[in-house]
């Protein structure tokens, strides 16, 4: 992450996108509208989108029109991140486990320690090409049990939205390529940047990796009470202890409906949901502030800087004074 950081000053970072007959456009979109919409404080933009395909030329979508690649494989000898999109014209991959010559031959050109990361079916490839073997992955739920019949030596995690190994993730259905693109935004350049991005696409900031790919009611039904006012309540109030019968009332529901329906909203209970949004300003007030870690503390909700070190540490693995020293005031 702070070699990551270091070098993007000298140079925009290379996010190949390599597609193959049958892509989803949404799949491809996605990648270059939040890749190119993230910006420097300079206004400068961070990141080069290159699409590229087995052979340039044509390509097949899923939709009633095709797309036309300028480049070819060689896109990827320089890429920094290259980015697999699924397909809706199943290949080797996932028919046989195995890959095609021409996708060997593709993925032979990048170079080691490039990152590379998957977006619904795309995993398959990863797993194909052994990427994935002892590590945890995720793909589209529909295909959990294809997947583990064809890759057994991937620790598949069909419950998820994506998943981070460091060079490699993974990501589940199309939508969840949003939520894995702004997390590698965040990784590279912080939460500032990768909010201001969601607030130019109109996305949520942030949803963790861990939430359920599989939210059972997204959106409330007609004449059924959701928990969305509850929510906005709460991201008002981080600075103070939140409990469950405050957010429940802020509804006129008991607590056990009101954690019932949270989670079936939200895909994570009522507390882990305050803790992720938490963490979330934390870090915005570790990027954009000069205030100390003791009052960062407080204003997010974790009251002492000892809690805010455990709780940044378990989920970025490092120190607010070393979160700091990486972002506060690049770019």
């Amino acid at each position: 992450m702070a070699n990551m950081c270091k070098n993007r000053a000298m140079t925009r970072h290379r996010v190949a996108v390599l597609v193959r007959h049958g892509v989803m456009p949404l799949e491809l979109g996605l990648v270059h509208q939040l890749f190119g919409a993230a910006r420097s404080a300079r206004g400068e933009p961070l990141y080069e989108v290159v699409t590229c395909a087995l052979e340039a030329g044509l390509v097949r979508t899923d939709a009633d029109f095709p797309i036309h690649v300028a480049h070819g494989p060689e896109v990827l000898d320089g890429a920094g991140t290259v980015v697999l999109p699924a397909t809706h014209e199943p290949d080797e991959t996932e028919t046989e486990g195995r890959l095609g010559d021409a996708l060997a031959a593709a993925l032979a050109r990048i170079r080691p320690g490039t990152r590379i990361a998957s977006i619904c079916t795309g995993a398959f490839v990863l797993a194909a090409a052994g990427l994935l073997d002892g590590r945890t992955a995720t793909t589209h739920w529909q295909s959990a049990e294809q997947f583990r019949r064809l890759y057994p030596r991937v620790e598949l995690n069909p419950d998820v939205l994506y998943t981070d190994s460091g060079d490699i993730l993974t990501s589940a259905g199309e939508a969840s390529g949003i939520d894995l693109c702004l997390h590698l935004i965040r990784r590279d350049h912080g939460a500032a940047v990768a909010n201001d991005v969601a607030r130019r696409t109109v996305v949520p900031p942030h949803r963790d990796g861990g939430q359920a790919q599989y939210v059972p009611r997204p959106v409330a039904e007609p004449h059924v009470s959701s928990t969305g006012a509850a929510r906005a309540w709460a991201l008002q109030r981080l600075h103070r202890p939140l409990t469950l019968r405050e957010l429940a009332e802020q509804e006129s529901l008991s607590v056990r409906t009101f954690t019932r329906r949270f989670r079936e909203e939200v895909g994570l209970s009522p507390g882990q949901w305050l803790t992720q949004q938490r963490i979330s300003r934390a870090r915005q007030l570790l990027e954009e502030t000069d205030l100390p870690v003791d009052r960062v503390a407080e204003d997010s909700g974790f009251g002492t800087a000892a809690s805010l070190r455990q709780h940044l540490h378990a989920a970025l693995g490092v120190s607010p004074t070393a979160y700091r020293t990486t972002f506060r005031g690049v770019g």
